[in-house]
């Protein structure tokens, strides 16, 4: 487990019953993350995982001489931290699965230096009947600590089964 990761995960801020009682939320707000710090280790496993390993990432060196001021991590990094932060601000109890559908829009507006600190915020933008369960888009904004514009904004797309 990496510094950047708790050894305790609390409990997530909301806790629904059941699909029921998640999909009747549609429109609100989920919650917020606790904040989580990046980790040049962290951007370094991600290098390693996805054979992305160019300078701005990887060479914290380089990078501090470079347009950012220090090493930043990738954008798809900060991506999949969702699934994570997911965990600190709900959780949906009563189904055997959850499965990534996709993602209907994604953009980086700022990168996330090395050392800074992001937290998700979620809000429940739709829900669909489909064949398996129920299609959830949940709208993301991954704030960085400090900064006016978000390291991320995406939706998400899970198909969410009873």
């Amino acid at each position: 487990m990496s510094a950047a990761e708790s050894t305790n995960s609390p409990e997530p801020a909301r806790v629904f019953p059941d699909l029921d009682s998640f999909t009747a939320v549609v429109g609100e707000h989920l919650g917020h993350s606790a904040w989580h710090t990046i980790t040049q280790e962290q951007v370094d496993l991600f290098a390693d995982a996805t054979l992305d390993h160019q300078w701005i990432h990887v060479d914290p060196e380089r990078a501090a001489a470079g347009p950012f001021g220090a090493p930043i991590a990738h954008g798809f990094l900060t991506l999949s931290l969702i699934p994570r932060l997911t965990k600190d601000i709900y959780r949906i109890d009563g189904l055997s699965m959850g499965i990534n559908y996709g993602l209907n829009k994604v953009r980086f507006p700022q990168p996330v230096k090395v050392g800074q600190r992001i937290r998700a915020s979620a809000e429940l933008a739709e829900v669909t009947p489909v064949d398996q369960g129920t299609q959830a888009v949940v709208r993301w904004k991954l704030e960085i600590d400090g900064e006016a514009k978000p390291a991320c904004i995406a939706e998400t797309v899970s198909i969410l089964v009873p």
